[in-house]
């Protein structure tokens, strides 16, 4: 899956329109959850090299809310690297060059609606 691919399956299955907050890198996309306004996933294209991988080319990459217990092992995956820029506990980076199966990235995708959604409200207890 491509950068194309990805942001119009975002658009499609969850109504996300990109937000590009920075005008100094007009190519980052940030996608949020409409319950929480939260990010779920971030678009970007940086060199290579800040994967740690050979390379001065740039790649296109989304950085996905992932559940913690999960990220070491995707990061002994191909295409996956510790989260760009952001908590490397609880974000993964993917690379958008094919190395990820198009259906693996839905599923994380998946993940991270659902980890940005809005938290329940806890009931106060009201006393007569």
């Amino acid at each position: 899956m491509n950068r194309a691919e990805l942001t119009q399956y975002i658009l499609e299955a969850y109504g996300a329109e990109p937000d590009r907050p920075w005008a100094r890198y007009p190519n980052y996309e940030v996608f949020r959850h409409s319950g929480s306004r939260k990010w779920f996933a971030v678009i970007l294209d940086i060199p290579r090299a800040k994967l740690g991988v050979a390379g001065e080319d740039a790649v296109d990459i989304v950085n996905l809310k992932c559940d913690p217990r999960m990220t070491g092992s995707l990061r002994a995956e191909p295409g996956f690297y510790p989260a760009y820029h952001m908590n490397k506990e609880s974000w993964i980076t993917a690379a958008l060059d094919g190395a990820v199966p198009a259906e693996k990235l839905k599923a994380l995708l998946d993940m991270s609606w659902e980890l940005t959604r809005p938290k329940p409200r806890k009931k106060s207890l009201k006393t007569p």
